[in-house]
This record gives structure tokens, C-alpha cells and sequence, in this order.
């Protein structure tokens, strides 16, 4: 089917916007780019729209959410499993009788708005901007992939998230609790105090910023002097990965704490291939939490300790902080991983210790 209109600009909204017809179902097309390149991505939007042919057959949504799950879990089993507990926990029983050519944008945009208004769990909090954000990207990919499978013709342009959101606070060691970690290297177990075998992978964590993954990848054959290259992750799964970003593969300089605690964590385990062997990531996890209780610490996540390092090392230049945590030039880092707390590599080393010194009795 041909179209016979074209895009046109609309002041009001700052956006090209052409309305089509098709088998008695109207829709809109928009491109928010200037000039005659948005004109183009409008009228070209609309012209795939009329040309897509769907397939007559009546499919539910529960068989083709199932099928996009069996897609993904080929590609990422981390995504699997997130998109699988939305789809349990909100997008099927929503949803999950209806044919997929029944399907509105508005049940979407419903899905979202009950989601954020109720969470799921114990937590009694509204979910994060950011949980919402996943949440409109996997109804996006499923209305993409139900698309390519012509089974609908449907596309998610106006998913709004809630205005009510908030991006979700982030926590830090108070500098009293710094140097509890920097000094005390004892944990409860079985009612007594004992040496927690976990020490050095607290403090080298919050001493160089590194992520979770990153420093279980992390081999000694890695690490040459006061230069650590990160050539790989380990995520929770188990699996070994490149890393959460293009910029998390990358060569940091240590300051000669993290270097005293690399020696430290030599003399206890060993040169084997692993620096920081452990079981799972929740093992890590918990053994964390049990220090933290041990030593009246106030309990943060092990992805805290990254949001420590940087509120530390904000001093740094920009350029220094995102290359030691491994940001994109346009990534807020400050904004995103800052908070309050009281040159070339080995400047930057100098500095990072020197900050270090200051906080630490």
C-alpha cells in the first residue's frame, strides 16, 4: 500500500508527524530530528508500517513472550532471567491471554504504571527510574520481535515512565567505616571473632573502584607492578564476559595501598591463577554482610564500594577518574557515582594515595 501524504512539521510538539490508514486502523508516525532528515525517518516509519504484511493466524501473547525468552537465552542468560521475571511478575498476568493483535501501546503503558505503583516483594518502595526503564525495554523488544514474526504491526512510541520516579539512591562508607575496613581484618564466625579470608577483596575493591565482576575475573598474570589490565569479567552466573561496557576493558594504575593489599592477598592464596578466588558471587556477597554486621558498620552492597571510591577519588581530574573505573567520555560519573565524603599514571597513583592518606588515621 502506497501512501499519498507526507510528514509535516508540528511546531507545538517539535517533531515531523504524519498520520496513515490501513485496513481501517489509523497511526501516527513521528521523528523529533530537524530538517529534512526527520521528515524522511517520519514518512519512512510510516511507509514500512503500510508495506508489512501480518500473518492471519491468532497467536497469545503468553507463546510468543515464551519464544522470545527461548531467543534471548541464546544471547544473554543474565537478560533471560531478568526479562523472565517481568514477564511472571508483570507483563503475563496483565496480558498474557490476550492475542497478540489485540494488543495496544495503552496495555503497555499500563503494565509500567502498575508496576511502578506496585512493587513487587517485600519491598513497600516504588521501583527506580531506572527498573522502569528496563521494563519499557523489554515490552519494546517484544513488540520488535512479534513485529519481525508479523504477527502485529504495533510499535511502542510514546511508553511513557512514570513522572513520580526516582533514580535510586546510592550509598557510601562514612570515613569512620573506611578505616574500620582499612584496619580490622576480622569477622564473627560460629559466635568468635576470626580472621575474615575475605578482607583483602573488600579493600581492594573500594581501593581501586573496580566492579564485582572485573576484580573476580581479575588473574595475577594481569597485574604488572602499579598497572592492572582488566581483560575480562566474571558475572554472577559464573560466565566469563568482556565486561559490562566497550570502556570496562582497560589498564588502571594501583596506588600503593591497593599494591600493599595485592601482596598481602599473594602471601595468603598464592600465585594461582585467580587473585580473588571465590565461589559465587553471592558467597562474596554474604561474606561481606557478615563483616559489615561484625563491625557495626552500616550495610551497603558490594556495588557500593565502587560508589565509595569514586565520592574518594572525585578529586581527580575527570579524565583520570574515568579511565581508573572504566566510563564513556559523555558518562556523568560524578553525577551518577559521587557523593558526599568528607598527569600521567603515576601522578595519578600519587593522588589517588594521597587522598587516601587524608581520610585514613
Amino acid at each position: 500500500m502506497k501512501r499519498t501524504n507526507t510528514a509535516k512539521w508540528i511546531e507545538s510538539a517539535g517533531r515531523w508527524q504524519i498520520n496513515v490508514q490501513k485496513d481501517g486502523v489509523r497511526k501516527t508516525f513521528t521523528s523529533a530530528k530537524p530538517g529534512r532528515t526527520g521528515q524522511r525517518e517520519a514518512n519512512k516509519k510510516a511507509d514500512e508500517w503500510l508495506d508489512i504484511g501480518v500473518k492471519t493466524e491468532r497467536i497469545k501473547v503468553s507463546d510468543a513472550w515464551e519464544q522470545l525468552l527461548q531467543q534471548k537465552k541464546l544471547v544473554s542468560d543474565a537478560e533471560y532471567k531478568n526479562m523472565a521475571s517481568f514477564g511472571r511478575s508483570h507483563l503475563l498476568p496483565a496480558i498474557g491471554i490476550k492475542s497478540i493483535k489485540a494488543v495496544t501501546e495503552q496495555d503497555f503503558q499500563k503494565i509500567i504504571d502498575y508496576a511502578f505503583r506496585h512493587p513487587q516483594g517485600n519491598s513497600k518502595e516504588p521501583l527506580s527510574k531506572k527498573t522502569l526503564q528496563n521494563y519499557a525495554s523489554y515490552c519494546k523488544q517484544f513488540t520488535n520481535f512479534c513485529r519481525k514474526s508479523k504477527w502485529t504491526t504495533l510499535e511502542l512510541e510514546e511508553l511513557q515512565i512514570p513522572a513520580a520516579s526516582r533514580k535510586k539512591g546510592k550509598n557510601v562508607l562514612t570515613v569512620e567505616a573506611l578505616n574500620t575496613l582499612l584496619k580490622v581484618d576480622t569477622t564473627i564466625m560460629r559466635g568468635k571473632f576470626v580472621h575474615d579470608e575475605y578482607i583483602n577483596y573488600y579493600r581492594f575493591q573500594v581501593l581501586t573502584g573496580m566492579r564485582p565482576g572485573e576484580m573476580r575475573g581479575l588473574r595475577w598474570e594481569d597485574v604488572d607492578g602499579n598497572l592492572c589490565r582488566l581483560k575480562q569479567a566474571i558475572n554472577a552466573h559464573g560466565q566469563i564476559t568482556q565486561g559490562k561496557n566497550e570502556n570496562a576493558l582497560r589498564t588502571v594504575v594501583l596506588s600503593r595501598r591497593a599494591v600493599d593489599v595485592l601482596e598481602a592477598q599473594k602471601a595468603v592464596t598464592g600465585k594461582q591463577e585467580y587473585i580473588f578466588p571465590m565461589e559465587s558471587m553471592n558467597t562474596y556477597y554474604h561474606r561481606w554482610q557478615r563483616y559489615q554486621r561484625s563491625n557495626d558498620m552500616p550495610e551497603l552492597s558490594l556495588y557500593e564500594l565502587r560508589h565509595t571510591f569514586v565520592s574518594i577519588a572525585k578529586e581527580l581530574p575527570t579524565g583520570e577518574l574515568k579511565q581508573l573505573v572504566g566510563h564513556s567520555e559523555d558518562m556523568d560519573t560524578y553525577g551518577t557515582y559521587s557523593h558526599y565524603i568528607a598527569g600521567d599514571d603515576e601522578r595519578t597513583a600519587q593522588n589517588l594515595q594521597e587522598i587516601f592518606d587524608r581520610l585514613v588515621d
